[in-house]
């Protein structure tokens, strides 16, 4: 694992949530998880609250009113969500591929004073996981597009990425595996019962 920010020395502040970032297929809800199951934290899925919010999937607000009106229902729920987070409650958060992305999202995370972690993996990997969960799930993914669409996308959203507090490569590893490097490298620690 590596990240500037991240190589503290002396001791650690208390940590009462994570927010997971990377690109489509990095694993952010399966490795989400597992560290929440871990940990005894909560798991939320920040995709899955703007389609409470909205009333809609996240295809549905793509296609009927556009990239502009996600990005603006996404950060309204991102900032939701951090604001209960202060409440208290250990949370492992997944965003969405393009929420890092967006300085605005960037700035709420930062003034929450949260860690993000970077889930990283070479483009065509993320791109055949993509492939095999579209597949298999029947999730539409509106940003998918072809295998070079894929990797321009991934390449002009990687240097975002990597303002994330922390960065772990996952190629080639399982959610358990990576939630549990996670947890060493972080301290992280279960939460107590105080969910």
């Amino acid at each position: 694992m590596s990240g500037g920010r991240g190589t503290a020395s002396g001791r650690k502040p208390k940590t009462r949530a994570l927010v997971l970032i990377g690109f489509m297929g990095a694993g952010k809800s399966s490795v989400g998880h597992a560290l929440g199951k871990l940990l005894d934290w909560q798991f939320e899925d920040l995709d899955e609250r703007i389609e409470r919010r909205e009333q809609r999937t996240v295809p549905e607000i793509f296609r009927e009113s556009g990239e502009s009106e996600f990005r603006r229902a996404e950060s309204a729920a991102l900032k939701e969500l951090l604001e209960q987070s202060q409440a208290g409650t250990r949370k492992v958060v997944a965003l969405g591929g393009g929420a890092f992305a967006q300085k605005h999202n960037v700035r709420l995370i930062a003034e929450a004073k949260i860690p993000t972690l970077f889930l990283d993996a070479p483009a065509e990997e993320l791109w055949e996981r993509c492939r095999q969960q579209a597949g298999q799930q029947g999730i539409e993914r509106p940003l998918l597009g072809t295998l070079d669409n894929f990797r321009d996308l991934y390449a002009a959203r990687r240097p975002h990425y990597l303002r994330a507090s922390f960065r772990l490569e996952t190629s080639g590893k399982t959610a358990d595996e990576i939630a549990a490097e996670v947890v060493q490298v972080l301290g992280l620690r279960k939460s107590g019962g105080n969910k």
